[in-house]
Order: structure tokens, then sequence, then C-alpha cells
């Protein structure tokens, strides 16, 4: 679901570990990394989020009316070039609160991810892409169905090395959004992920944000743990995400359940 956090790309973007179908640690080729040249991975994304508190413009938790919402989504990343990536996202969404009841099309996403320096251990890459927000909560603050176009730039760093003998890698990203109906947005996310054994993926993940309006101080983190188990090319993901501070936000929590493939 976009809602606050873009994402989830989550996102995201997506900040999740993009080659695990590849080769050595290729799991932490995520984020930052470009898709190998002609490779596709495919994201079936299932996620719901509800809340029964949220955050006053001070940051205090109060009691809100019980919102909840849920989306199904397909991302989908293919290496054009050695340094370029195409990305696309699009999906169904249906939620509900006291005051109204919605389904429809979810976000429709697409960008390119460019490589600009990439070493043994270390790569850095910038993201250009479109949305057009559909008809759940485009931003946490606002009613449902409310925004017209986004546009935004990305800056990526991901670094990989070793813990203990086992592959780990850090993913950190920094964007602007420009969005017409909405508030403009400054956002951070952040992705640690550790492969405990071959066929496991453990990620922690952190998506910050903060609306630039006039009148309007809302601000977002959210927290996300999971874990990945892979069987060949397939893979299977499990997780936990929810909001754990801001200002005028729900704190809103849930599950998120994808299926991965690798082509």
């Amino acid at each position: 679901m976009r809602s606050q956090v873009g994402q989830i790309r989550a996102v995201a973007v997506f900040t999740t570990a993009a080659a695990l179908f590849f080769p050595a640690l290729e799991g932490a080729r995520a984020g930052a990394w470009p898709a190998p040249e002609g490779k596709t991975q495919v994201i079936a994304k299932y996620e719901r989020q509800a809340a029964d508190e949220g955050f006053t413009p001070d940051g205090e938790r109060v009691a809100i009316d019980h919102r909840e919402e849920e989306g199904a989504s397909l991302f989908v990343e293919h290496g054009l070039t050695g340094r370029l990536t195409l990305q696309a996202r699009a999906g169904l969404i249906r939620g509900r609160d006291r005051f109204v009841v919605y389904e429809g099309r979810g976000p429709l996403e697409l960008g390119l991810r460019y490589t600009v320096l990439q070493t043994g251990r270390t790569v850095v890459s910038v993201y250009g892409g479109a949305a057009e927000p559909g008809a759940g909560r485009n931003a946490g603050y606002a009613a449902p169905g409310q925004g017209k176009a986004d546009l935004e730039a990305r800056l990526l760093l991901g670094r990989s090395g070793q813990w203990r003998g086992r592959p780990v890698y850090l993913d950190l990203q920094a964007g602007r959004v420009a969005r017409a109906g909405l508030a403009d947005e400054t956002r951070l996310d952040a992705t640690l992920g550790i492969a405990p054994r071959r066929d496991w993926l453990l990620l922690a993940q952190a998506y910050a944000g903060e609306a630039d309006a006039q009148g309007l101080r809302a601000r977002w983190l959210k927290t996300e743990l999971s874990a990945v188990r892979r069987f060949d090319r397939w893979g299977v993901q499990a997780g936990w995400r929810q909001t754990v501070s801001g200002r005028e936000a729900a704190r809103d929590q849930g599950i998120v359940i994808a299926l991965w493939r690798g082509f």
C-alpha cells in the first residue's frame, strides 16, 4: 500500500533483496544493485494494515476510529543493461474507516534505476519514476483517492560484506517526491539483510518520511521485519510492518506476505 511510504517499494520501492535468485548472495544484490542484464524478477505481494491509534501533531499516541486497508500488488523489475533497470508496479486495494468504504485500483508506478558506481562491495544508483495514485490512501493523512500524479527522484547507496562468515548487506535510500494534489514529501528508507543460511534471508527495514505543506506536520517512521525462504528460483516472504512513531499519522500495523520468482 502506498500510504505514506510510497511503497511500498517499499516501497519500495522495493528495497528487498532483488537478486536472491541468482548465485552467491547475490542476496545482497538489492535496492541499489542493478538487476542482471536480461534477467527479470516478479514479486506478488499481499499487505494488510489496520489502526486503532494515531499520533497527534505533537507525536503523542491517541485513540482513533478504526481504519484498515489491504492490497495485492505485482512488482516487476528487469535488467535492460548492466547498469539500467526498469521497474514497475500495479495492484488492487480496498479499505474502510468510520466514514467511507473504498475499493479499486492501487497505484501505478513506472521508473528507471541507473547504476552510477559499482565496485566489489559498494554500489551507488539513482532512480527516477512516475506514479498515478489509486483508490486507496495515497498519503496516510489524506482521504482515500486523493492525489493526481507523483514524480520521484532517489539516491541509493548499497554496501555488502560479511558478518561472522555470513553474507550481509545495507541499502540506504533518500528521495524527494513532487505530488500533484498532495503535499510534496521527503523520504528516507533503510534495509539491513543477512543470510544466516544458504536458502534464508532475514530483513530489517525502516521507512521514514515527512510532508512539506504549510500547516501540515505529517511525518512517520515505519519498521518491518521479515524472512524470505528460497526454493530454487522461487521465494516466499512473510513479515510484519508497523508505524512506530509519527505526527498526524495513524499507528497502523499488519502482515506482509510475498511470493518471488526470478526469470
